[in-house]
């Protein structure tokens, strides 16, 4: 059975935008989840197509998020594009290019049978693959694996 991570990006309320321009790369796969923590009376998280991406915009939004507390799942291989809607925030970087590959598929070994079977649970499966190009993010979003679920 494939691995099944949660991811969470924590949007800290910030006064002062961070000018931080490095990429902050990590792995995402199918059947990751990220969880986006915030302040929902500073900030807010709308997928954008790429364009509304490089220039910012909301005005078409793939999907909105406003809870502070919101989960989405990564059931699709591809990049996706996530940004503040905030008057300012976005063009000050809080934006996050995500790219998502395919899922490990690794099965379990059938058990063995006769008298030297044992009942011990497979090995945790590791990770791999993709990235997440955060720009300007700095202190403004934390990038945390939350967990390892089999």
């Amino acid at each position: 059975m494939a691995a099944r991570r949660t991811v969470l990006l924590a949007m800290a309320a910030m006064a002062i935008l961070s000018t931080a321009s490095a990429a902050t790369y990590n792995n995402f796969q199918t059947g990751d989840q990220i969880v986006f923590k915030y302040s929902p009376q500073a900030h807010d998280v709308h997928e954008v197509s790429k364009a509304d991406y490089d220039s910012c915009s909301t005005a078409s939004p793939v999907t909105s998020f406003n809870s502070g507390n919101d989960v989405d799942s990564l059931t699709a291989t591809g990049t996706r594009y996530f940004i503040c809607g905030f008057p300012g925030h976005c063009a000050g970087g809080m934006k996050v290019k995500i790219d998502v590959m395919p899922g490990s598929s690794s099965t379990s070994p059938a058990p063995a049978s006769g008298p030297s079977a044992t009942n011990a649970p497979p090995p945790t499966p590791v990770s791999t693959a993709t990235n997440v190009e955060a720009t300007g993010f700095g202190l403004a979003v934390l990038l945390a694996i939350v967990g390892l679920m089999a």
